[in-house]
């Protein structure tokens, strides 16, 4: 009975299941070895896997079934997509731009791989191969900017002509490495004002404070 179950295993199947292969081995290394080592994030990590896998299979059982609509198939087949790429909108909370990234990569590879049917599995390998590293040069090479909100009091040194004094003031509170401060709300009453400072972080996971936290009107009280 085992026998003639596997037996009924088609072809196109078997090949969807060596892309699968492929597509899951990429996705983890990505999300595994360049996102989660910096980020630690484990909800996106979640996400990121969950999302790889179950858009292979619908996308890939879509277009088995959309083969027998003929010229109904490309307009189908649009439309699928389109939905697809809109769950980048299915959130609650704001997601940072470097984990909008990986979504859209991941979401991407994903139907790339469950529509490459016809292309060898050679081209499809060197397809993904070529994404990975584009990621590494990225996150290797490219030194990340992240952001904290701040709330200062020397406000004296806010004036455009004393920024250097600024930065250099913030860098030995917090020994950060800042690259631009941008001065928000001030506070003249209570010699007050509120900073976006911008500094390089290795640490491009937690790339921004006020995603998880907001500064409120008691807090300036």
């Amino acid at each position: 009975m085992i026998d003639n179950l596997f037996m009924g295993i088609t072809q196109p199947y078997c090949a969807m299941l060596i892309r699968f292969v492929v597509c899951v081995l990429v996705s983890w290394f990505i999300i595994d070895r360049l996102y989660y080592r910096k980020s630690k994030r484990r909800d996106f990590y979640f996400t990121f896997m969950l999302i790889s896998v179950s858009l292979f299979f619908l996308v890939f059982f879509m277009i088995f079934v959309l083969e027998d609509m003929k010229g109904k198939a490309g307009i189908g087949l649009g439309i699928g997509l389109f939905g697809i790429f809109s769950i980048m909108r299915y959130r609650t909370d704001t997601m940072p731009v470097r984990e909008m990234t990986y979504l859209f990569i991941i979401i991407s590879l994903a139907v790339v791989n469950a529509l490459a049917s016809t292309m060898p599995l050679i081209e499809l390998i060197i397809t993904n191969l070529i994404v990975v590293v584009a990621i590494m040069v990225c996150e290797w090479r490219l030194k990340t900017e992240s952001v904290k909100l701040v709330q200062y009091d020397k406000i004296e040194l806010i004036s455009p002509d004393k920024r250097e004094e600024l930065i250099a003031d913030l860098k030995k509170r917090t020994g950060l490495e800042i690259t631009k401060v941008e001065v928000g709300a001030i506070d003249f009453l209570r010699d007050m004002t509120m900073l976006r400072v911008h500094y390089r972080s290795s640490d491009a996971g937690t790339n921004s404070v006020d995603k998880n936290i907001k500064l409120t009107r008691q807090d300036l009280q």
